[in-house]
């Protein structure tokens, strides 16, 4: 199944859930933490304050790659494994993580939101980045999927019932074994493997 921009967007952020993290951390209002908590939550939006410098920007990203990584996995969870394939050989392939430490290390380059020009910038390189994950067709291949137990495997397979044999890129939740035969599902050019039988 072929991605379409809009969820290949929402994946790729995802894989950003961390760095909205520390940007939110970096808004912080040190100074904030001398007031009392607000308990007045009726008229919270008159008699509180958020603890932000830009509460909706920060707030905002955070919240996105939330829901964009629980898409994220929302999709692989529900793409339905059809057909068979005999496993011929497998490699581990480790997480192209260069295309998503960048954004981490200039993160910690005094990005600011509020420093207008640098934060479009930023945008402007991970609309980069991003555009050229889709176009390689490996959007799925998120580092953030590392942590919820999923791996990235260059495997080398046949159809069950054909004799030639074909090799790619897979998302696996277990490390794929010479011989296995697997039932998968594909998301852009990657094949997912949830589960032996």
């Amino acid at each position: 199944m072929q991605t379409r921009i809009l969820v290949a967007l929402l994946i790729y952020l995802g894989s950003y859930l961390p760095l909205s993290m520390i940007l939110l951390v970096q808004d912080f209002t040190m100074g904030s933490t001398a007031q009392s908590l607000c308990s007045d939550w009726k008229n919270f939006a008159s008699q509180c304050e958020l603890p932000l410098k830009h509460p909706l920007l920060a707030l905002g990203f955070f919240t996105l790659c939330l829901i964009s990584l629980s898409i994220s996995l929302g999709t692989i969870w529900l793409a339905t494994p059809k057909r068979k394939i005999i496993v011929e050989e497998c490699k581990h392939v480790p997480a192209d993580l260069m295309n998503y430490v960048l954004p981490y290390v200039v993160s910690f380059m005094s990005l600011d939101y509020q420093e207008t020009g640098k934060f479009l910038g930023f945008f402007i390189f991970l609309a980069w980045i991003f555009w050229l994950t889709y176009k390689s067709g490996q959007v799925i291949l998120n580092p953030a999927l590392v942590a919820f137990g999923w791996g990235h495997y260059e495997i080398k397979y046949r159809y069950e019932g054909d004799s030639i044999s074909n090799a790619e890129g897979c998302l696996a939740k277990f490390q794929p074994l010479t011989g296995d035969v697997l039932r998968y599902s594909s998301i852009d050019k990657v094949k997912i493997l949830k589960q032996r039988d």
